[in-house]
């Protein structure tokens, strides 16, 4: 590590000087000629009469002990003070001052001019001596916090393990259990018998024999550390899902052979890096990236030129080759069979004393028949919990090792697949899930093609931010009190009803209450335990001063930050405990903003007024901000009226500071200010297709207040839904549904289907969406009536969209034909967005692989040859504009990043200081006007014809006159 400091002081000669006010006869002595180094530092040359012995206090920090050519004279720089004793004399002749007989020093009068050349000079150099001694200081700081930042990679779960080793340890020494929280106090009981167990099956003499078949790499570790991998990942797995008291074997087997692959490389390369210490770690990491780069190709080039006894002396000599799905899941099994046998959980007393304890297995291997994901019902194995340590397991996140935590330094800059982001935890450009072909894709594409990719995940990275610990109190507060405010959830769960009748209509309709009473406390215990792990990663993180988050991208090319708790694309509690890490003056037109912002966050139909019906409403609630920024649980409470409450908060906090300040303009803003899209994916729709009447409906044109498409689309249908109830029911049955739903159209039922049918919302999906808000309105307690009421008001909307948005569904239905025609060729679809990421529809038929472990049969899914031509077909549209909305949201930041902007973007929201974002609505227009002035179509027609050639595909869809540069005068497009 290079040294932390860099100045110490030149020495120079402290021989009195001649002034010219003096004696002019008298010459220079050599000394005095040369005790300046240049010209303009020479007193005799430019008259100056600054005494040559007077001595100022060092500005040299302690720490700093190397030499620079820029210090400061130290003899130069010293006693300050003495000044006191000095007399001035107008006509420049030497005096002393009555406390001193002995001449020692003299201070003569400078002109004006002198003096003010001097300081000039002096303050100059203080100047650039301060701002070394911060860029000296800044860099001890970081390597400070990088070290921390690869202790924190490297070594948890070492930390951990010492840890329950010296619990061990007290628990022998003082013959008594030490005072955990209740998942430590489990987990110091399985410790030791868990750790035995491995270092057993470690030494067994069958290990050789049956490692390969149920438990390969066993031994790839110490027995204490595998134990603690193995607690820590399956309590974490059981938060973290949304099953209740189960998670499915195949998913815990692979995620905790996962976790132990990825400590026995870092272990690895650590173990490596000891022989020599000479190297930094990073940079070695860099370096066995590339190396492993290059090997990659290497071998891929001897495979295509069929050379594999070439390929095979390569692999043999590699050091390290990855484990496989297939190993990973052997010896996860074979660990939870482990645990399984060992841990146990005793109830508390509630019985005789003569009573045996109660004591139980903490978790059990059975099969359930479960719904999959893709909505078929299967029989799978699944490790389920006792329900004891439910009890704890809410509360457990602040004890739990969470691998990804944000960073405290910037992330490592993209330069390939998999060199970036993390310093040692793995970090890959893209999300495939497993896609082969799109991993190939972004491998095999040229840096020059990716370096706007690389260079806008890295302007992300780079944002620094820090938890705003005045909103944290708030929600400690709130969630130490039972939560159930604020969009907490209740941490309580709700009653299960008794049966008080043999009825057995009323047996039938108090098991069906039961059911719906489990369902619902199993949501809760989510909902708790998601939470719990954002509050830990925000305690743990809320003394740093800065940190920042490294972002990957989907295969679509949408960019996000690659900690999974607590980030800015998560739900308001997140957004309002985060803020930006540097702080800026609001001036005149950041104070505007944050108003606006504010009105935008308490929602409620505010946020589709004017700008300055915005204001005017921030106005007349002046006296209710303030109190709730003043006193937040104890007062009116107004912001809990928001619909983002927290965020909301803080930007009351943010403008009460304001409103309380002498210079309002000047109070330093550390709050994000977002500008959002209106409907984005429509608009990206009407640029595509440039129909004007679009492009009005979603704010591409100027217009005096926003247009709200959602509001039209609730009016469209409520004009059908009137038109419907006029009906005889008996002919049209839906005639009662439109009845009992008329009074209930508005712009919130029918916005999230609206939002996301440009993203090929199925009709299943719009049903779904409808019913959940026509739950919360609560008029309709049938379930069976509010099923047939939630699809027929999908319909009506889908309708509605669709006579509204004529020219966007045309584009869509083109975009679907064409990846109908390449999918029946067993063909994937393949495009590349604007700014040069090649992407692959990953939808290909899954197949199974079966492997045999200790626990039971395992079934592992693997992509196979054959394209699901609907899923291709469906998904391409929406996937399409995803990329063309990421490819936005990139060039803004990077743009941003160019005028000194700091800049966060969710999507279609972009962030940035309340002062930048009159700069950042320029930029952010000025792209989308650049981005879709680009024949879009028309090169993804081109590419169509070139990566598929003999396939024919329809022509292109008609396009309206819309002018696309009156986005650039449209106040609302992002507003």
């Amino acid at each position: 590590m290079a040294s932390s400091s860099i100045f110490s002081p030149t020495p120079r000669s402290t021989d009195h000087l001649q002034t010219p006010w003096s004696n002019p006869k008298v010459k220079p002595s050599k000394t005095q000629l040369h005790l300046f180094k240049t010209q303009s530092q020479n007193p005799l040359i430019y008259s100056n009469s600054f005494p040559h012995n007077l001595k100022l206090p060092s500005l040299k920090p302690p720490f700093l002990k190397t030499h620079s050519p820029d210090a400061i004279n130290e003899n130069f720089t010293k006693n300050l003070e003495s000044l006191a004793t000095l007399q001035r004399f107008p006509t420049g002749f030497e005096s002393l001052s009555d406390s001193d007989k002995n001449p020692k020093r003299v201070y003569f009068q400078d002109p004006p001019w002198i003096t003010s050349l001097l300081m000039k000079n002096f303050y100059k150099n203080s100047v650039v001596f301060k701002n070394k001694v911060k860029v000296e200081f800044d860099k001890r700081n970081y390597y400070i916090l990088r070290r921390r930042q690869i202790k924190a990679e490297t070594e948890a779960w070492e930390k951990m393990t010492e840890e329950y080793r010296e619990f061990q340890r007290e628990m022998c020494e003082k013959k008594l259990a030490p005072n955990l929280p209740y998942v430590k106090s489990l987990f110091a009981g399985w410790f030791e018998p868990l750790s035995k167990a491995i270092e057993k099956e470690q030494n067994s003499p069958n290990t050789k024999k049956h490692q390969e078949a149920y438990a390969p790499y066993i031994d790839s570790l110490p027995a204490d550390k595998m134990a603690i991998i193995v607690m820590h990942k399956m309590m974490g797995l059981l938060m973290m899902g949304h099953d209740y008291r189960y998670v499915r074997v195949v998913q815990a087997a692979i995620q905790i052979g996962m976790a132990v692959e990825l400590e026995v490389r870092i272990q690895t390369f650590l173990e490596k890096s000891k022989s020599c210490p000479k190297k930094v770690l990073i940079q070695a990491q860099q370096d066995e990236t590339k190396d492993n780069e290059m090997l990659r190709k290497r071998v891929k080039t001897l495979i295509k030129r069929k050379r594999i006894m070439e390929v095979q002396k390569i692999l043999k000599n590699e050091e390290y080759i990855p484990w496989g799905r297939d190993k990973q899941a052997k010896l996860g099994c074979r660990l939870i069979e482990l645990l399984t046998d060992v841990a146990y959980v005793q109830s508390p007393v509630s019985q005789s004393a003569d009573a045996p304890p109660d004591i139980r297995p903490a978790f059990r291997h059975i099969f359930k028949i479960i719904a999959m994901e893709s909505g078929q019902i299967r029989k799978c194995g699944v490790i389920e919990c006792d329900k004891m340590i439910l009890t704890g397991l809410e509360r457990t996140a602040r004890h739990m090792i969470i691998p990804y935590v944000p960073m405290l330094v910037p992330p490592r800059k993209w330069k390939g697949y998999d060199c970036g982001g993390h310093f040692f935890l793995p970090s890959y450009l893209m999300r495939t899930h497993g896609s082969r072909q799109q991993q190939d894709a972004v491998k095999d594409a040229p840096p020059s093609q990716m370096q706007k990719i690389y260079e806008a995940l890295d302007t992300l990275g780079n944002t620094k931010w820090r938890v705003n610990k005045r909103l944290l109190n708030v929600v400690e507060s709130i969630w130490a009190a039972g939560g159930d405010i604020a969009g907490l959830v209740n941490r309580q769960d709700v009653s299960v009803p008794d049966l008080n009748s043999e009825d057995s209509s009323e047996i039938k309709e108090w098991r069906w209450s039961v059911r719906k009473a489990k369902k619902l406390n199993q949501e809760l215990h989510s909902q708790r335990c998601d939470i719990e792990l954002k509050l830990s990663v925000a305690r743990r993180m809320k003394d740093e001063e800065g940190f920042y988050y490294p972002h990957n991208l989907d295969f679509r090319g949408r960019a996000y930050p690659m900690h999974p708790h607590l980030n800015h694309l998560s739900s308001d509690l997140c957004r309002g405990i985060l803020e930006f890490a540097e702080g800026r003056p609001l001036g005149k037109s950041g104070l505007r903003w944050l108003r606006i912002h504010l009105a935008n966050l308490y929602g409620s139909g505010v946020e589709k007024l004017s700008y300055d019906g915005r204001l005017a409403f921030v106005e007349n609630h002046i006296n209710e901000i303030i109190d709730s920024a003043d006193n937040p649980l104890g007062g009116n409470r107004w912001w809990l009226t928001a619909e983002d409450p927290f965020q909301c908060l803080a930007a009351c906090i943010n403008l009460a500071e304001t409103l309380k300040s002498s210079s309002p303009h000047t109070v330093i803003s550390h709050l994000p200010v977002h500008q959002d899209g209106s409907c984005n994916g429509l608009q990206h729709y009407a640029a595509l297709g440039r129909d004007t009447l679009e492009a009005a409906a979603v704010n591409l044109v100027a217009g005096e207040k926003p247009s709200d498409v959602y509001s039209e689309i609730a009016t469209r249908v409520h004009e059908i839904m009137q038109r419907d109830s006029e009906k005889d029911p008996t002919a049209y049955p839906n005639a009662v549904l439109a009845k009992l739903l008329i009074g209930q159209v508005n712009r919130k039922l029918v916005k999230q289907t609206v939002m996301t049918s440009v993203y090929g919302v199925t009709f299943v999906g719009a049903r779904e969406q409808i019913k959940r808000r026509l739950q919360e309105k609560g008029h309709i307690s049938d379930d069976q009536l509010l099923f047939s009421a939630s699809c027929y008001a999908a319909r009506v909307t889908l309708e509605a969209l669709g006579e509204i948005f004529e020219a966007a569904r045309g584009t869509m239905c083109w975009l679907g034909d064409c990846a109908k025609v390449i999918a029946s060729e067993n063909q994937p679809v393949r495009w590349t967005t604007p700014l040069g990421l090649p992407v692959v529809q990953p939808y290909f038929k899954t197949k199974r692989h079966i492997i045999k472990t200790s626990l039971q049969v395992l079934a592992l899914q693997r992509e196979g040859s054959t394209v699901e031509v609907k899923k291709q077909r469906t998904a391409f549209p929406p996937n399409f504009v995803h990329s063309l909305d990421g490819t936005h949201m990139m060039m803004t930041a990077v743009a941003c990043r160019d005028a000194g902007l700091r800049f966060a973007g969710v999507h279609d929201s972009f962030w940035t200081h309340a002062c930048d974002i009159d700069q950042m609505n320029v930029i952010l227009r000025e792209k989308f006007v650049e981005l879709y002035s680009t024949p879009i179509l028309e090169n993804l027609l081109e590419s169509f014809q070139t990566t598929y050639p003999g396939l024919e595909f329809p022509p292109l869809p008609q396009r309206g006159d819309f002018d696309l540069n009156e986005v650039l005068k449209s106040p609302y497009f992002f507003n």
